[in-house]
This record gives C-alpha cells, sequence and structure tokens, in this order.
C-alpha cells in the first residue's frame, strides 16, 4: 500500500515518512522528548515497556496489535509476552518507520504491516490486545483511530493508550502550540471517556507530565 497523504495526514506524521527520520527518531528524539515530556521520570521510562505489556495483560498465545507502531520499539516487547505461539503485529503509515523496525526489532513472533491506524485493514474483535504508544495526538482524526482501535480488539480484550494530556487550565495555550507541528494535547478525560462511552471497563488513567497512560477492557464475554 502506498502511503496515504492529505486531510487524514498531519504535518507531524509527513515528517515520519521522511527515510532519515526513523533512526533519529529511535535513538535521539524519543528518548529525549519522552523524558522532558514525562517530567524527567526516568524509573517510569525504564518500566515502559513492561507496563505496557501488563496493561495489556499480555499471555502466551495471544494476538496483539501495535497500532502506528514506529520503528517497532514495543512490537518485539509484545512479542516476547505472547512467545511462543503468539503474534504481534506492527501497523504503520510510514515505510521508513516500518524498514527499520524490520531491520532492528524483527523478533520471532512480529509480523509489519503498511497502514492507516484511521481504517485499520482487520475485522471486527480480532485481536486480544491492542496498543497505540505515542501516536495518537500525531493522527488529524484520532477519535476515528480510537474509534477503529475499540473495534478490533474482542471483547474481554484490553487496550492500552499512551498519550497526551494537560490540565484545562493549560491545555489551551499547549494545544495551540502543539498544534502548528499537527499535535494534539487531550483533555483529561477525552480518551476514558471515549472508552466509558464505548462500554469498556476497568478503565485506568495514570499520568506522568503531559503523558496519560491509559488501559481499559472491551465490553462483552470474554
Amino acid at each position: 500500500m502506498a502511503p496515504v497523504y492529505g486531510a487524514e495526514v498531519s504535518l507531524a506524521q509527513r515528517a515520519m515518512q521522511h527515510p532519515l527520520l526513523a533512526p533519529v527518531y529511535q535513538h535521539v528524539w524519543r528518548p529525549a522528548w519522552w523524558l522532558g515530556a514525562n517530567a524527567f521520570d526516568l524509573p517510569h521510562l525504564l518500566r515502559e515497556k513492561a507496563k505496557a505489556v501488563e496493561a495489556l495483560r499480555l499471555g502466551p498465545g495471544d494476538l496483539v496489535l501495535d497500532v502506528a507502531c514506529g520503528p517497532g520499539n514495543f512490537t518485539t516487547a509484545y512479542a516476547a509476552a505472547v512467545a511462543p505461539a503468539g503474534l504481534a503485529l506492527g501497523i504503520d503509515l510510514s515505510r521508513p518507520m516500518l524498514r527499520q523496525a524490520a531491520r532492528d526489532h524483527d523478533a520471532p513472533g512480529t509480523a509489519y504491516v503498511e497502514g492507516s491506524a484511521l481504517r485499520l485493514p482487520f475485522g471486527d474483535d480480532a485481536f486480544d490486545g491492542v496498543a497505540c504508544y505515542g501516536a495518537l495526538y500525531l493522527i488529524p482524526d484520532p477519535f476515528v483511530a480510537l474509534d477503529e482501535i475499540v473495534r478490533v480488539v474482542r471483547p474481554g480484550g484490553r487496550v492500552a493508550i499512551m498519550t497526551t494530556t494537560a490540565p484545562d487550565v493549560v491545555r489551551g495555550l499547549a494545544g495551540q502550540v502543539a498544534r502548528l507541528s499537527g499535535l494534539r494535547v487531550f483533555g483529561p478525560a477525552e480518551v476514558t471517556g471515549r472508552l466509558e462511552a464505548a462500554g469498556f471497563t476497568e478503565v485506568s488513567r495514570e499520568i506522568h507530565g503531559f503523558f496519560q497512560y491509559v488501559a481499559a477492557t472491551a465490553p462483552g464475554e470474554v
């Protein structure tokens, strides 16, 4: 599938398409940006992948989707948790990011596919867990992407999302600055409220700096 441009691609997403960005993002940009935006909470960042696995409650044989997986930093952690018979599937709009993932994070039990978070090419109730870490705020229509995540997780499955947040008192200014680069700053209850409205239970939210970590269980019988 060719990269999709136009209204559904933000300025930040277009930057992610550049072939030189993927290694910089993985080794420089993400560590530096994440540390600052997480209020320099280094202990939390060192456990970020493990906490994502815990939030998804992954087990051997599970099928997990990593939405907007980038260079696959988290995909292999999910693959290790569902080994030996499970699969961690990463999907991303950026070919350079996927090439980087295939080079650096092509562990057993991982696979990568090019595609848009706004139109996930999977059937309903397809995955035991769906994660989206560090990407929802880049997508021009984030709630469409969130609805797609809701659609593809099975009843009783888990979702884990890391995205931006800020108190309403500072969100206006932060949002204006962020929007210049195509980013979105979410309000305190926008993401959790959307999940609760969809019937999700066990909705939790943990805040570190300007980032929120949300996890929830999909409605329906397990």
